[in-house]
């Protein structure tokens, strides 16, 4: 990397930006251009500063965090990263900043956990690193022509079939447009949402109030049953294996895979080998790559493979290297994903145009 990476800390609290100031500094790609305590001094920065990435605690004084972001990216459509306290009240506040424009969040440890602390600095440096690679912008969705599946008329859905999803950057907001609008007996479907411990089981639940569906976080040994939606625990793989005759989930701590955990590449690799043809991958809007190669190991089973298209992404990223090494078969935008899915679970489909 030529030029280093232009951050600025935004934390009403002093200790805690000296702190992320030392941490992040020890990347020899990060330069700390500033700090601010409030919103107000925030902007100011930004406007003589120009970083490249914002990091922005949520509760602070005379402007929140959320009203920051709402009012900051349609101005200056920079990534930020929320650095949000691991507790219920906190990650409600994240799950808000997410659905408000921020990038990623990284959840604060408890005090007194230099263990923790170590671990969160490190994984906030490479969220910045990753950051600044995206340019960031309010996703649209233009209809598209290219792909219009259909069932006949009173198909009966397939049995026996799973629908996986994977989605980092953007993915709350998008995951919020189309699992409500699945019908109430969908097929089982699995989700990895790039997010951190806790908040996972917060988003989950918020899902579930409002989808017709029943959305939980998984636990380990979870039976696959139609109507209900799992959501990967934040920091551990989520895979589906086979117990005798049935299909269940496995959750585990191993090493990361492209980068994270959990991976949409390990969900999605094991359900080429579980469900084969009878699974349906959707691969929507993140940062980075992780899920390409899981898709792709999808197809060649059999599989059918989507992704979100460019235009209704936050960042188009992990969809454009699934279209980039053939693991997608066409680009769908958001809204036509619920409809997309529902056609592909149906026994008789008309014939579809797909774009290769």
């Amino acid at each position: 990397m030529s030029e280093k990476i232009r951050v600025l800390i935004v934390d009403d609290s002093a200790i805690a930006r000296d702190l992320l100031e030392k941490g992040l500094s020890r990347n020899p790609d990060i330069e700390i251009v500033g700090k601010a305590s409030d919103a107000y001094s925030a902007r100011d920065r930004i406007v003589l500063l120009k970083p490249d990435v914002l990091t922005l605690d949520v509760e602070m004084p005379k402007m929140d965090g959320i009203e920051f972001l709402k009012r900051l990216l349609p101005q200056y459509p920079i990534p930020v990263i929320v650095v949000s306290a691991v507790t219920t009240e906190g990650s409600h506040r994240a799950l808000e900043a997410l659905a408000a424009g921020a990038v990623a969040v990284v959840g604060k440890p408890q005090a007194n956990d230099r263990e923790g602390l170590t671990t969160m600095l490190d994984e906030l440096g490479e969220a910045v690193v990753e950051a600044s690679r995206v340019q960031i912008h309010t996703p649209t969705n233009p209809p598209r022509r290219h792909f219009r599946p259909r069932a006949r008329p009173g198909g009966a859905m397939q049995g026996d079939r799973l629908v996986a999803i994977g989605a980092s950057t953007g993915g709350t907001a998008a995951l919020n447009s189309v699992i409500p609008a699945l019908p109430a007996d969908f097929p089982p479907t699995l989700i990895v949402q790039h997010m951190p411990p806790v908040f996972t089981r917060m988003f989950a639940e918020a899902l579930g109030r409002a989808s017709q569906m029943r959305v939980r976080e998984a636990q380990e040994g979870d039976s696959l049953e139609r109507g209900l939606v799992l959501v990967a625990p934040g920091d551990m793989h989520l895979s589906v294996m086979k117990d005798g005759g049935l299909n269940r989930i496995r959750l585990d701590r191993g090493e990361k895979v492209s980068g994270h955990r959990p991976s949409v590449d390990v969900l999605f690799s094991s359900v080429a080998k579980t469900y084969g043809s009878r699974a349906v991958g959707v691969l929507m809007t993140g940062m980075g790559r992780d899920g390409a190669d899981g898709l792709l190991d999808m197809r060649r089973a059999g599989a059918r493979c989507i992704a979100q298209d460019e235009e209704s992404s936050v960042v188009f990223g992990m969809p454009k290297e699934a279209w980039k090494n053939g693991a997608a078969e066409t680009l769908v935008g958001l809204e036509g994903i619920p409809e997309t899915l529902n056609a592909l679970l149906h026994e008789a489909i008309q014939e579809v145009q797909w774009r290769r």
